[in-house]
């Protein structure tokens, strides 16, 4: 199994722990990851993006040219990002943001509303869990479990009364798919 992704959205919306929240589960089920961070000067409202590999086998190269799985938490990032995804590959859209249709017909898409599932939780800023419980409802990368226990390595010990919130948006999220 060799998964390569692209998330991407605006500073804030959480891809950048999204990458490595995945990052660290894919550790934690003794797969080999990488995680490369990109973020424009701004850190809120800036550009963002991660490239995120998780492999049952040795990654040949952290960069991430045509990733089997885009996750565009902005339309800017969908644009930007759309192009490059593998024929066959999944887009999966923040629909709560981005009112344009997906233009590519070889890759499937789902869409996410992420942020208005995340407010029905009380916590906007849970939108990124939510995208990454559609994933992996979807494409079976880690199991949700890990994502659980992950977090309690990623998270400040202060955070950790989240974990059960957070746990609400991936299932929020793999709900979504089905």
């Amino acid at each position: 199994m060799l998964k390569q992704l692209i998330l991407a959205g605006f500073g804030g919306q959480g891809v950048l722990s999204m990458g490595q929240i995945l990052a660290q589960s894919g550790m934690v089920e003794g797969k080999e990851v990488t995680w490369i961070p990109s973020y424009g000067p701004e850190m809120r409202g800036g550009t963002a993006n991660c490239a995120v590999t998780v492999s049952t086998s040795p990654i040949n190269s952290p960069l991430v040219a045509e990733p089997d799985i885009l996750v565009a938490m902005s339309l800017p990032s969908l644009e930007k990002f759309e192009p490059t995804v593998k024929p066959g590959g999944w887009v999966f859209v923040n629909s709560s943001l981005i009112k344009v249709e997906v233009k590519r017909k070889d890759i499937k898409v789902c869409q996410v509303p992420a942020n208005e599932l995340a407010d029905e939780l009380g916590e906007v800023r849970t939108a990124n869990m939510v995208m990454l419980g559609a994933i992996l409802a979807t494409e079976q990368i880690v199991s949700t479990a890990t994502v659980l226990e992950a977090l309690k390595k990623v998270l400040p010990s202060s955070k950790h009364h989240l974990i059960s919130l957070n746990a609400q948006a991936l299932q929020a999220g793999a709900n979504v798919v089905g």
